[in-house]
């Protein structure tokens, strides 16, 4: 675990080389096709090298849920056992972690009028006013959920207005995780935090470079994409729409990209504080692959 520009898929697949794993993604955004090179998805020759489970699972049209990714991991880490292998889960989506991990309500479904009707409120008043209005019917949901988290927002007052029931009062009914499964958790955490604003700067550069704009652009030609698609909540993307839409400059933008990618990172390094038996490792300093390595060692022998 760890997040985002720290490195993860890199140590993973040179564990990969000490290990039988097999990697198994645990990112919301590398489950679409089409989104490459804005969610630094691994390229086809590292694919083939290292194969991640599920990766390219739906079109960015589509919605995809923690507790369809709870379901689709299950599957991928029975077939890897079945085969004598050990899943090697890897990712920074860290609610897709908790609910593996720790179960997951049995959510209502979406419900498409609501949704507008939550969009039309934040679209007239913005989404911290949202925020608030979850505040007063769910505050410990709205306690963990950053004002301007558009799509965790909408989630949580969508589940509480189609059941009368709270996120959080859902959640405490969760289905229980897979007692047969013990995990084994390494975070990753870049200090001083200044090199992985660095880090997280450099790739944003380097996505722009690398036809960022262009695979948007092509995105945005699809007839059901929207700017408030779940996809296209995906970090970078609707910082760069409003580029394309001319609304602001392209300056702008990635300044806007990049403030957004920071505040993840934060959100990310706060869930990591909160999970128990996690081993810590500095990706950068040297011989952390043997750090790491050595930790596997001891909890797998």
């Amino acid at each position: 675990m760890g997040p985002t520009a720290s490195g993860k898929t890199d140590l993973a697949i040179r564990l990969c080389k000490r290990f039988p794993c097999d990697i198994i993604s645990v990112d919301s955004a590398l489950v679409y096709r089409g989104m490459d090179i804005g969610t630094a998805k691994p390229d086809a020759a590292t694919l083939k090298r290292a194969p991640h489970r599920l990766i390219d699972l739906r079109d960015p049209e589509d919605s995809y849920s923690a507790g369809e990714f709870v379901r689709d991991a299950r599957a991928a880490m029975t077939d890897i056992f079945a085969a004598g292998r050990i899943p090697l889960l890897v990712g920074g989506t860290m609610m897709y972690f908790r609910a593996l991990t720790e179960g997951i309500a049995d959510l209502p479904s979406a419900d498409e009028a609501v949704r507008r009707e939550i969009d039309a409120m934040a679209e007239r008043s913005g989404w911290p006013a949202v925020h608030a209005a979850l505040l007063a019917v769910d505050p410990l949901a709205a306690g963990r959920i950053n004002p301007n988290d558009s799509q965790r927002i909408q989630r949580a007052l969508e589940v509480y207005k189609v059941s009368g029931k709270t996120l959080t009062d859902w959640q405490k009914e969760s289905d229980a995780p897979d007692d047969d499964v013990a995990y084994v958790k390494v975070a990753l955490q870049i200090e001083p935090r200044a090199l992985l604003h660095e880090r997280i700067a450099l790739r944003l550069e380097q996505m722009v470079e690398n036809g960022f704009l262009d695979e948007l652009r092509v995105l945005r030609e699809r007839p059901g994409i929207k700017q408030d698609s779940p996809a296209m909540r995906s970090v970078g993307y609707r910082q760069f729409w409003a580029y394309l839409d001319g609304r602001c400059s392209l300056p702008e933008a990635k300044d806007r990209a990049l403030f957004a990618t920071r505040q993840l990172a934060k959100r990310q390094i706060t869930w990591l504080r909160s999970e128990q038996s996690v081993c810590i490792v500095n990706p950068l300093e040297d011989g952390a692959i043997d750090t790491i390595s050595k930790h596997l060692a001891q909890k797998l022998g």
